[in-house]
C-alpha cells in the first residue's frame, strides 16, 4: 500500500508545541496590521487559472514571464502539484539525504519509487553532483533537492546546480528545487535557479522567510507548457483558491524587502546565540552556515527520539527529531520567532546535556 500520509506533518501538529519552541521551521507570525492599507476584500474573484496580479507580482519578484507562473497552496501544495504532474507512477526519483520529510512522502504517495544520494556530514552537508551521478540512471525521471537545504540551511552555488541540470539533461530528467528558504540569504541573495534552463523547476511561497503561511501563497516556477500542464492537473485538487488571500498576498508583494528586514534582525540576533551556544557546547554538532532559519544539530552520542522526549518533559523545550530526516541521532531546531524564547530554549539543551 502506498504511503497516504505524513509522520512529520502529524509529529508537528500533536507534538510540535512547547512552552519553548524550537521546532519552528520559519519565521515568527507576521501580523496582519502591518501590512498597510488593505484593499476591499472580496469572497471571491475572477480566478481561471491564477489570479492575475499575484501571477504578475511573483513574475516580477523573479524577472520571469507570467506563463511561467503557476500559484498554489504554499510550498507543499506547488511541491505536490509539481510532484503530479512530473512523475507517473513506478517513476525514479532522487532525493537527497537528509531530506525533508514531507517531500518523500509525497513522492511515495503519488508512486514514485524514491533512491537517495547523500549530502555527506563530513563535508559539511555540501550538494554533491557525483553522488547524484553515481545513483543516476536512465530511468531518472525527477532529481530534487532543498536551497537552502533542509534541515542545515547549507546553500548550494549556482555552478553545482548547473552540474546537477546537465545530469538530469543526459536522462532526459527535471531538477526540482524547492527555494522556500532562499530569501533567508540576506546579503547578496542569489538568482533561482529557475533561469538555468529549462530543466528546472523552482517552488517557493510567502511561508518561511515571511510569516505570512496562513495566506497559503504558493507557486512553481516552470516552462510555459509545463506550466500550464500543472495548472490543468490542479482542476482535479484546488479548482477555487481563497480569493481573500490572493488580494492580500498581492499586497505582501508590494512590501517583501521590508517584511524580509523585519525578520533580518530577529534571524541575524538568533544566529548569534546559536554560534555561542555552538563553541562551548561538546555534545552537540552542525554544519554552521551564516543563513537560514533551521540548524541540524547532531548528538554526540545518543539517540535524539530520547533525548528530545526529555527535554520537552522536563524542560519544557522541543525540537524536531531527526528521524524525520532520515538522520535518527540529530535533530532541528529552528530561529525567527522569539530571541528571549530561542535562547531560553537554547540554555535547556545545553543544561540537559
Amino acid at each position: 500500500m502506498r504511503q497516504k500520509s505524513s509522520g512529520y506533518m502529524h509529529w508537528a501538529k500533536t507534538q510540535g508545541g512547547a512552552a519553548f519552541r524550537l521546532s519552528t521551521s520559519g519565521v515568527g507570525s507576521f501580523p496582519v496590521e502591518d501590512l498597510g492599507p488593505l484593499p476591499k476584500l472580496e469572497i471571491n474573484g475572477d480566478n481561471s487559472y491564477g489570479y492575475g496580479p499575484l501571477k504578475a507580482a511573483i513574475a516580477a519578484r523573479y524577472q520571469v514571464d507570467p506563463a511561467c507562473v503557476v500559484t498554489a497552496a504554499g510550498t507543499s501544495g506547488a511541491n505536490y502539484l509539481a510532484f503530479a504532474t512530473l512523475i507517473d507512477d513506478g517513476d525514479e526519483v532522487l532525493l537527497e539525504h537528509p531530506v525533508y520529510g514531507l517531500l518523500e512522502d509525497a513522492l511515495l504517495s503519488l508512486g514514485g519509487v524514491v533512491k537517495h544520494f547523500a549530502r555527506d556530514p563530513a563535508n559539511g552537508y555540501a550538494l554533491d553532483p557525483a553522488a547524484i551521478r553515481q545513483a543516476l540512471t536512465p530511468r531518472t525521471k525527477l532529481i530534487v533537492v532543498t536551497n537552502l537545504h533542509n534541515p542545515t540551511s547549507v546553500l548550494t552555488p549556482e555552478s553545482t546546480l548547473r552540474e546537477i541540470g546537465d545530469l538530469a539533461r543526459s536522462v532526459g530528467a527535471r531538477v526540482l528545487v524547492d527555494e522556500v528558504y532562499l530569501d533567508a540569504v540576506y546579503d547578496d541573495t542569489p538568482r533561482s535557479s529557475f533561469h538555468l534552463g529549462r530543466e528546472f523547476v523552482v517552488t517557493s511561497s510567502l511561508t518561511k522567510m515571511y510569516g505570512l503561511s496562513g495566506l497559503r501563497c504558493g507557486w512553481i516556477l516552470a516552462e510555459p507548457e509545463l506550466a500550464e500542464a500543472m495548472r490543468r492537473m490542479n482542476d482535479v485538487m484546488a479548482a477555487t483558491p481563497v480569493h481573500p488571500g490572493e488580494l492580500l498576498s498581492v499586497v505582501a508583494f508590494e512590501r517583501l524587502d521590508h517584511i524580509r528586514d523585519r525578520y533580518r534582525r530577529i534571524v541575524t540576533a538568533d544566529r548569534a546565540v546559536l554560534d555561542a551556544f555552538l563553541d562551548r557546547t561538546l555534545k552537540v554538532s552542525a554544519a554552521r552556515t551564516a543563513w537560514g532559519t533551521t540548524c541540524f544539530l547532531r548528538l554526540a552520542a545518543g539517540n535524539a527520539d530520547d533525548f528530545l522526549s526529555r527535554l520537552r518533559a522536563e524542560r519544557g523545550t522541543s525540537a524536531v527529531p531527526g528521524r524525520f530526516f532520515g538522520m535518527p541521532e540529530c535533530f532541528r531546531i529552528g530561529m525567527g520567532v522569539d530571541s528571549a524564547m530561542f535562547a531560553e530554549g537554547l540554555w535547556r539543551i545545553e543544561e540537559l546535556l
